[in-house]
Parts: structure tokens; sequence; C-alpha cells
């Protein structure tokens, strides 16, 4: 079942020319990858679904329902929810603050519970952020700062998570840890759109991959076909990558 499908896609910035005719799909359960080199549009396609930018033209669907310029909050309640690229805490409260916040504003109203402070502690766990709740959020590593993006998408109750390059300037080991998270995610029944870069690790999590070049979609499938496609390896990917 697709639960976010886009037809036509296009987003122009005073002429110009973000994404262009963009289709896509995203199934229920699955992990998709977003990939293509930078200035394709990958965020820009994020920030189209999530609201933040109306689209130029084309169609948005969340579950069969068309939220093609729907604000954020309202798509946000409806179970999409996001982290950034570059994460956006509230930098002087702390992070058991932060996702009370995200819990409390970003929920829709069938989706409110008598037991938010249960429900906090658990997302602290499991995100190895237990130790840091009464941290502010300022002080945390980049790490952290991604665990905690995460945090706060999750505790407003989604059922589709868009990830923008969670595992950016992450070290081998914290890259495991999060790749180890994002599974856990996807097998608890939340569906996964994310952007990355880290080619290895988006080719072995992901079911699927869409790539982006120049705000056109020039591939989709199996990370194996996406590995081994001619536009995609001289758009992005490289030779060398093609023969490792």
């Amino acid at each position: 079942m697709k639960i976010l499908e886009g037809i036509g896609v296009t987003k122009y910035f005073k002429g110009l020319v973000a994404l262009k005719d963009v289709d896509f799909y995203v199934e229920e359960g699955q992990v998709v990858g977003l990939i293509g080199p930078n200035g394709a549009g990958k965020t820009t396609l994020f920030n189209v679904i999530t609201g933040a930018f109306p689209p130029t033209s084309g169609i948005i669907k969340y579950r069969g329902e068309d939220i093609t310029g729907l604000r954020p909050h309202e798509i946000c309640k409806r179970g999409i929810a996001r982290t950034f690229q570059t994460p956006k805490p509230f930098p002087r409260m702390t992070v058991y603050e932060n996702i009370l916040a995200a819990s409390i504003f970003g929920r829709g109203k069938d989706k409110q519970s008598p037991n938010i402070n249960v429900e906090i502690t658990q997302l602290l766990e499991k995100l190895g952020l237990d130790k840091k709740s009464k941290v502010p959020a300022s002080n945390l590593t980049i790490y952290e700062q991604r665990m905690l993006e995460i945090a706060r998408a999750l505790a407003t109750k989604p059922t589709l998570l868009l990830l923008d390059e969670v595992l950016a300037g992450l070290n081998p080991t914290e890259t495991l840890w999060a790749i180890k998270i994002v599974k856990e995610l996807r097998d608890s029944g939340i569906t996964i759109f994310m952007i990355e870069h880290n080619m290895r690790a988006i080719m072995s999590i992901s079911d699927r991959i869409i790539v982006l070049s120049q705000g056109m979609k020039i591939a989709d499938g199996k990370p194996e076909e996406i590995s081994h496609d001619a536009n995609v390896i001289q758009a992005y990917l490289g030779e060398s990558y093609a023969r490792s």
C-alpha cells in the first residue's frame, strides 16, 4: 500500500527549477532512500511534502488524501514527521522539554495520551538520551543532537518519518548505532523515507531507492539496481563506487 505519493511535483524559486515533474511513492512499512548530488532537490522535496514550501504544481497524497498546500502543523498531526539536516532544537530548553513540546504541539487530538511522561521516558531510553534528559539541547554532541531530532519527531506519533541526513557527521560507531535505530523503527511499524549521502549505509538499509539529479528523478529501484544504473553512476555514484 502506498502511504505517500507525489504526482508531477514541481517547485520553482524565482525561475530556478528545484523540482521538475517528480513522480514518487513510498510503500507502507518500507525504508525508502532518497539520494543524489548536492542541489539535486532532495531536501526541497521533503519541504514540499511536509508543507514548508507549497509546490508550484503537482499533488502530494498521504494515505490517499490530497495534502497539497496544507500547513506543516496540519501535516504533522496527520502522521508525517521529519528531522532536519541541521538539527533545530530549542537550544536553551532541556532534552526532556524539547521532546515534551513536540508531544504537546505535534500530535493530533486522537493521539493525545495521559501517559505522556512515560512515553517520553521510553523515547529517551530508546535513543540513549536518558542520562541527558536535564541537559540543555545546546550542550549535546552532534550524535546526541541527531538522536534528539529523531526523538522529537517520534514524540508526534508519526506513521511516516522523513529523515534528512541523520548519519551526517557521525563516526563509524555512531553510524552503526543510528542504523540500528532506523531498523528498529521500521520493524516497529514506522515507514521511513530518508535522505542520505552515506552510500554503503543507505544501500544496506533501504528496500528501495529514489535518485534525483538537477531536480528530476533519474532512477527508482532496488539498491542493487540503483548501484549499477548507468545514469546514476554518471550523475552521482561514479565509476569507483560501481566497481567496489
